[in-house]
């Protein structure tokens, strides 16, 4: 049996500015998943930078907070219980529009590698 806990693993500054916990990495872990899971924070009135994963897709889960995310042209506002799906290649980034930190899960399939992804310049709003 693999458990593991949030607090186990040290919370980085990811290339898109978001505040990151790596909580399963099937390379670093020896899992048999194709998927990786992270826990992401971004805290009241900032956003993430604009980015992309080449390859892979990816679905953020919210857990707290409220955000606007955008994906490409489009834009929704997001919530506590909502998924959002992101696919492979899209631009991407979610601004915190709360008070609060926005808290969300991001999954990734196949797993995240730091290659796959493209950190772009900030655009409208997507400052960090």
């Amino acid at each position: 049996m693999f458990v593991t806990d949030l607090r186990e693993h040290p919370e980085i500054v990811a290339g898109d500015g978001s505040l990151l916990r790596e909580v399963l990495a099937p390379a670093r872990d020896g899992l048999a998943i194709r998927y990786s899971l992270a826990h992401a924070r971004v805290p009241p009135g900032k956003a993430t930078l604009p980015h992309r994963l080449r390859g892979s897709a990816e679905v953020y889960f919210v857990l707290h907070g409220r955000g606007r995310m955008h994906i490409g042209d489009e834009e929704a506002e997001v919530g506590p219980g909502q998924a959002v799906y992101i696919p492979p290649g899209a631009v991407q980034y979610i601004e915190n529009i709360g008070d609060g930190d926005l808290v969300f899960l991001c999954i990734v399939d196949p797993a995240w590698r730091p290659e796959d992804e493209e950190v772009l310049a900030p655009r409208g709003g997507g400052e960090g």
